[in-house]
């Protein structure tokens, strides 16, 4: 998992490249030449059960390109069930929205780069997320009518919720959903290690916090099953 210095260099170098090119080459109108179905998009979080994360902070190159510095930051959602009931194994088949804000005066986003810490190793992360042409086509043109269970009622939904679970050794997985309409997955990205560490390296190597009581018990008794995300 730990990346020699030369190659992480070399990474950090390509990742800045592919940044400034998707800023620089993306500054035409919308791709498809209309307006957002909605107000805002909302960007989401969510970790597998015990496995804590915190957001050091999620920017956003919308279609634009206009830069969305912090769009989101803080902690992801994540469940403790008691007892040690719960798995923290694969992601869920239907995710939920996550812990996130919505990205307002946004289009529909290009790229995604998120840094965060998983509290539970702990190890800090970063990942560059590309949203592909047909996914910002769904979240603009697919719109459904679909029942509602939680309402009770028919109602026409939209995918304006993007949603990225982020697991121990740096897997950062990403769907697209309605409120009332299953997710569509994305992607799957491996993150890389962050060499300076948390805060960018600011803060003497003090991670957030450490993980909870219940995420500690869990670890301590099963381990991090980092090969099922």
């Amino acid at each position: 998992m730990t990346l020699g210095k030369g190659a992480s260099k070399n990474i950090n170098v390509l990742m800045g490249c592919v940044f400034s090119l998707i800023l620089s080459g993306c500054s035409s109108a919308n791709d498809y030449g209309v307006e957002l179905p909605y107000d805002a998009w909302r960007l989401g979080f969510l970790a597998p059960n015990y496995m804590e994360v915190w957001i050091e902070t999620a920017n956003v190159v919308d279609v634009k390109g206009r830069l969305f510095r912090r769009a989101m930051s803080g902690v992801a959602a994540v469940q403790t069930p008691p007892n040690l009931n719960g798995t923290p194994r694969g992601w869920p088949r239907r995710p939920g929205s996550g812990a996130g804000k919505h990205v307002w005066r946004a289009d529909v986003p290009r790229l995604i780069y998120v840094r965060w810490q998983s509290l539970v190793e702990p190890q800090t992360y970063e990942a560059y997320i590309e949203i592909p042409a047909t996914t910002r086509h769904a979240m603009v043109k697919v719109e459904e009518h679909t029942y509602c269970k939680a309402a009770k009622t028919w109602i026409t939904d939209h995918r304006e919720l993007l949603v990225i679970g982020l697991a121990p050794g740096g897997i950062a997985k990403t769907w697209i959903r309605g409120t009332c309409l299953d997710p569509i997955e994305v992607s799957r990205v491996q993150g890389r290690i962050v060499e300076n560490g948390p805060h960018e390296g600011h803060s003497d190597g003090l991670y957030y916090r450490p993980p909870n009581e219940a995420s500690q018990a869990y670890i301590d008794k099963f381990g991090i099953p980092y090969d099922s995300w």
